[in-house]
């Protein structure tokens, strides 16, 4: 998976970014499980899923901000 930046957030549409937001929910919630059997062999994947769904979750309140305030 390639490091995705800010600009490749911001062109998302809003249901490709609640998608997105909804699948690395679920996939954290995966990792967290794995982790807890020992299953988990890539730990690194913790770290750049929770910083792609901060991403997200930024460009999606700043959109909603911007929304209710125009």
């Amino acid at each position: 998976m390639s490091k995705k930046t800010t600009k490749d957030v911001r062109n998302l549409s809003d249901s490709e970014m609640s998608d997105k937001i909804q699948n690395l929910r679920k996939e954290l919630f995966d990792l967290r499980f794995k982790q807890a059997t020992r299953q988990l062999a890539k730990t690194h994947r913790f770290k750049e899923a929770r910083t792609e769904l901060a991403q997200l979750l930024t460009v999606s309140n700043e959109r909603s901000r911007s929304n209710t305030s125009s």
